[in-house]
């Protein structure tokens, strides 16, 4: 969700960063994440037993390489001579639909975990 907020809130920003004397657009950033994995002994006892995985855990934070948009806008500070603008290669659609998957993501495994949690204490309750 942090990388997501910072795209929507760099969408329009011109001077992402300085590279070989100019600036350049702010370049959309993508999570990259891969399953979370354990010793041999935690991945072979997982196999065996077909347990649930245990997580994601994050690679890396890439930046989006699709060409910027170019915009005309003669009157822009950053415009070049012929008057167009780069910007950001950020869609607020997509990021927004990001930001709803994670969010709903999140909101299914904290029902997931109080489903469990609940079913763990009606079970000590039969227990008494």
């Amino acid at each position: 969700m942090d990388v997501v907020s910072s795209n929507i809130a760099n969408a329009n920003s011109t001077r992402g960063r300085f590279v070989n004397g100019e600036w350049e657009p702010y370049r959309r950033k993508m999570v990259e994440m891969e399953p979370r994995q354990s010793q041999f002994a935690g991945i072979f006892q997982t196999e065996m037993s077909k347990q649930a995985g245990q997580g994601v855990r994050v690679t890396r934070i890439a930046e989006d390489q699709t060409p910027f948009k170019l915009v005309f806008d003669p009157s822009h500070p950053d415009a070049n001579p012929e008057g167009y603008v780069r910007l950001p290669n950020v869609d607020l659609s997509r990021e927004m639909i990001d930001l709803m998957a994670s969010s709903r993501s999140y909101e299914a495994n904290v029902t997931a975990f109080n489903t469990g949690k609940s079913l763990m204490l009606k079970a000590l309750e039969l227990g008494r």
